[in-house]
């Protein structure tokens, strides 16, 4: 069957609808995991069937909120810098690792109620497929680090980077339940501490990297 034009005025018009549902579903989702669609129309102001004429049912409004994700996420990533060959040149790894935190904790944050639903409404896979390009980078900037000194050799980058996915995602988790609140500061310095850097360190640099333009001292 073919596609309606995705660039069509028909898709253009309907563009802020579809939004105003996903992020209806977001907040309803995230405050109750067993929202209806109902629950969800009502949150966004359009009827049941508007929410069926963008989304065939809740797994495909599941999947539209994995896509946005996986869109922020990709925009979050094209924003850090991933030191390369130049050692002389590139900020700290573990500079590079507290800004990469730092720019995906948000991100995070605002889709975390995704992890409550993946098991159950997100295709096997799903998650993994939406992470691999974070924790891909994650695992450039790991070994970048172990070359450069920063980061103890003990574990290789991919399972370290591995690692590390799943310590901030349980972060994430207790964000949900309560235990925990963060705006990236604090998980940042974490998962410093957690590929080995003292916490002193960790601390500071995170603390340096989260200062205001107009406090940092200019050369």
């Amino acid at each position: 069957m073919t596609s309606p034009r995705a660039d069509g005025p028909g898709h253009r018009r309907t563009r802020p609808t579809r939004a105003r549902i996903l992020e209806a579903a977001r907040q309803e989702l995230g405050r109750d995991p067993d929202s209806s669609l109902s629950d969800i129309a009502e949150a966004a102001g359009v009827v049941r069937r508007t929410v069926y004429a963008h989304f065939t049912g809740r797994s495909a409004l599941i999947e539209g909120l994995a896509a946005e994700a996986a869109e922020a996420l990709r925009h979050a990533l094209a924003a850090v810098a991933v030191p390369g060959a130049d050692a002389d040149r590139d900020p700290d790894a573990g500079t590079a690792l507290a800004r990469f935190v730092l720019a995906l904790w948000p991100v995070g944050d605002r889709f975390r109620t995704l992890l409550r639903l993946a098991p159950q409404d997100l295709r096997t896979g799903r998650k993994d497929e939406i992470l691999a390009p974070a924790r891909d980078m994650a695992a450039a900037i790991i070994e970048r680090g172990q070359r450069q000194g920063v980061f103890p050799t003990g574990v290789p980058p991919a399972p370290l980077s591995r690692a590390l996915e799943a310590f901030l995602l349980a972060l994430l988790e207790c964000v949900n339940a309560g235990s925990w609140r963060d705006d990236g500061t604090r998980a940042a310095t974490a998962a410093l501490i957690a590929v080995g850097v003292d916490g002193g360190l960790a601390a500071a640099q995170v603390r340096e990297l989260s200062r205001p333009a107009s406090e940092t001292p200019h050369a």
